[in-house]
């Protein structure tokens, strides 16, 4: 630890730019420096702080190499297009304690410099080491970084990545935190980009986070509580770019991070020199003050660097050996499918997710991440799979991330496949239900045998979790990985021949349905059925036990044109048309009314006390009442579910669904003198009005799902 001068600063903060996460003890002292390098006085700095950042009188450098011998940092003049330095400081090696290199640098203006490392080591290929002190390399835990703030151009160093110091002086003022609980989230999952870069949005910044703030009246209109924003962490949108059919492809999505602590630069609306993250945080802000969660989308099971073909661009020459995966060979493991997996069993790499996931909830705010193909995580070094995984515990159990939802994509592009098994550490976990969506899909459009499934699914998948005392399914139809709703009933196949791999990416296995005709079409009875069905969609995710979530525009019939893979679509096919708002004006007034309906009735989202009517708390009937002796053909499903709230008030929810396609008479259970059955939602084209007591039995129409409440 550096040494302090027992001198007190006669101005305390003259000079302090930011102190994140500085002691404050160290703030009210003068750091004397030790030696004098390249026009620069330097001292020993701050061991235990990971980064750059500003302290009184100048910027703490901290870096870590296991393998490598030497470090120097590099400072570039601001915006300079030069490869070279006008400052090389190596690391002194009484600088070094352990494998931590760590130089306070005097004098420098946060405002006027950027900065990289070189390091050198040795070369080894086949144990998996390429150190090169040559390459310039991007600082692990850069808090912002150069280059790419114009979405789809490289900055003005090129191929090259630098870091700036940022200045963390934003104004949370009465930060409201709604710390909801996961049952009660209804999850909105959105790209940054695509949600308002298209005109018809109305937004003054479209494409950025300005202009989801924009559009937050309209998010609290439809009644969602939470969004989840697909990856922002800085990635190269102009990774492995190429031209097909005339129009530029892209890594539009952003599953390759190039830097964890960074925000994407180009999704703010201004620049944000030493500031970058002020307009994720306003966004941040506004968002929660106004009831609603953000959780980020997060990429820890791979980076950009990609394998032994790939670039150079950080963790690869600080200790490509230790944050990768590799083969007794030297080359890399490829369980994510993007070239290279990182080593989640190593703890280096286990302290530098758990330090990146506190500093976004501690200086962001954000409310959970969802961590892409999660199941890497659980791997051991030579990619096997671990029983019990030590990052999995350290997340669950960690203090700072003690209100944070932390959600899995339980599976990975290696096979493996543990959606029911994640490990969930005393019910920390929660996991995207892959078997919710499938089974509901085929459901949804009549296939036979597909009630069995679709009865667990709507209780909370019962069969999948048996020991969860609380929601771990994460519901949904469809995501940013397939396709849109309105597209899961307008293709019988994806069309993903824009993307220029004939068609041959993307999952063949939608159990889609077009509803007789593929495409757009003119025909008014096929439209009238996609409505129908989309409707249809609705009621049942929001009926549903366990946490629903849905793609933005599936409440308007937003369509990828039957692209189910739009990973590289930076236009028409991914951005949000929302002057189909308009057109599909019934689906999202029915979206609105299905989220209210959700939240009105807790039954739907927790477990009650026992019902006073005698009714079991969750119970499956067929045409006729208490008759759940399903066949493969039958295509009618009711499921009740009974509790009493805290106060005494019965809660009776029974949902009627007929994906048969005619229509079909239905008895309902009885109910006690005193109580009725009430309409609350009907998809059909010919909807009972909200409200409409219903005795005895009911017609349901075909294709319909109709939803009633027990009322006294």
């Amino acid at each position: 630890m550096a040494q302090l001068s027992k001198k007190k600063a006669d101005k305390p903060n003259e000079h302090v730019h930011s102190a994140n996460n500085m002691p404050a003890t160290y703030q009210k002292y003068h750091l004397i420096p030790f030696d004098h390098v390249d026009g620069f006085d330097i001292r020993p700095g701050f061991y235990d702080i990971n980064g750059a950042t500003a302290i009184p009188g100048g910027v703490n450098f901290t870096v870590h190499t296991t393998g490598g011998t030497a470090v120097e940092l590099l400072l570039y003049h601001r915006g300079e297009s030069e490869d070279k330095p006008f400052a090389v400081i190596p690391f002194p090696s009484h600088y070094r304690i352990g494998n931590v290199f760590s130089m306070i640098v005097f004098g420098l203006n946060i405002y006027d410099f950027e900065y990289a490392y070189h390091v050198d080591g040795p070369y080894n290929p086949s144990k998996g080491l390429i150190f090169d002190k040559t390459i310039p390399l991007l600082d692990p835990y850069a808090k912002a970084v150069v280059g790419q703030s114009v979405w789809g151009e490289k900055g003005p160093v090129g191929n090259m990545y630098r870091a700036r110091v940022v200045k963390d002086d934003f104004d949370w003022k009465d930060f409201a935190d709604p710390c909801l609980p996961i049952s009660d989230l209804i999850i909105y999952e959105m790209h940054v980009r695509g949600f308002t870069k298209d005109k018809s949005s109305g937004v003054e910044f479209p494409g950025t986070f300005e202009g989801i703030r924009e559009k937050i009246p309209y998010l609290k209109e439809l009644g969602v509580n939470a969004v989840e924003l697909m990856p922002i962490f800085e990635f190269d949108e102009t990774l492995d770019k190429r031209e097909y059919n005339g129009k530029q492809l892209c890594n539009y999505w952003g599953y390759s991070t190039t830097c964890f602590f960074a925000p994407n630069t180009s999704y703010a609306a201004h620049t944000e020199y030493n500031r970058e993250g002020n307009e994720l945080k306003q966004l941040v802000s506004e968002l929660n003050n106004n009831g609603i969660e953000v959780i980020l989308d997060v990429v820890f099971n791979h980076t950009s660097e990609g394998n032994e073909h790939g670039p150079v661009i950080s963790f690869k020459g600080f200790d490509n050996q230790l944050y990768y995966m590799l083969t007794p060979e030297g080359f890399y493991y490829n369980f994510s499918g993007c070239g290279n997996t990182m080593n989640c069993s190593n703890p280096v790499v286990q302290q530098l997710i758990l330090e990146c996931l506190r500093y976004w909830v501690i200086t962001y705010r954000v409310d959970g991440f969802r961590f892409d193909l999660a199941s890497i995580l659980g791997r051991d070094d030579d990619g096997s799979p671990m029983a019990n995984p030590p990052l999995m515990q350290s997340l669950a159990y960690d203090p700072i991330l003690g209100n944070v939802k932390l959600i899995a994509e339980a599976w990975d592009a290696g096979g493996l496949y543990q959606v029911g098994t994640f490990a969930t550490w005393n019910d920390r976990w929660a996991e995207w239900n892959g078997k919710y969506r499938d089974d509901i899909r085929k459901f949804l459009k009549g296939d036979e045998g597909s009630i069995f499934g679709a009865a667990w699914r709507l209780i909370g998948s019962p069969d999948i979790y048996k020991d969860s005392t609380h929601n771990s399914s994460i519901n949904f139809i469809t995501c940013h990985d397939g396709f849109t709703l309105y597209d899961l009933f307008a293709y019988n196949e994806k069309h993903n021949e824009a993307n220029g791999w004939n068609n041959t990416d993307g999952s063949n296995d939608n159990h889609s349905w077009n509803c007789g005709a593929e495409g757009e079409t003119d025909n008014p009875g096929v439209n009238a059925l996609r409505r129908k069905m989309m409707r249809n969609a609705f009621a049942v995710l929001m009926s549903s036990r366990g946490t629903p979530m849905f793609l933005a525009g599936d409440e308007f019939g937003n369509t990828q044109f039957g692209n189910n893979n739009p990973y590289c679509q930076d236009n028409e096919i991914s951005w949000l048309d929302w002057r189909l708002l308009k057109k599909n004006k019934s689906v999202f007034e029915f979206a609105k009314k299905a989220i209210a309906f959700r939240k009105k009735h807790p039954i739907l989202r927790e477990h009650l006390g026992t019902s006073g009517l005698g009714f079991p708390e969750t119970s499956f009937h067929g045409v006729k009442a208490w008759q759940d002796n399903f066949q493969g053909y039958d295509r009618y499903l009711g499921v009740m579910l009974a509790g009493k709230t805290s106060d005494g008030t019965e809660d009776i929810v029974y949902v009627a669904m007929n994906t048969y396609w005619e229509d079909l008479t239905v008895e309902l259970p009885s109910l006690p003198n005193e109580f009725q059955w009430k309409v609350a939602l009907d998809s059909s084209d010919k909807p009972m009005k909200e409200g409409t007591i219903v005795s005895g039995s009911f017609v349901i129409e075909a294709r319909s799902v109709v939803a009633l409440v027990c009322v006294s």
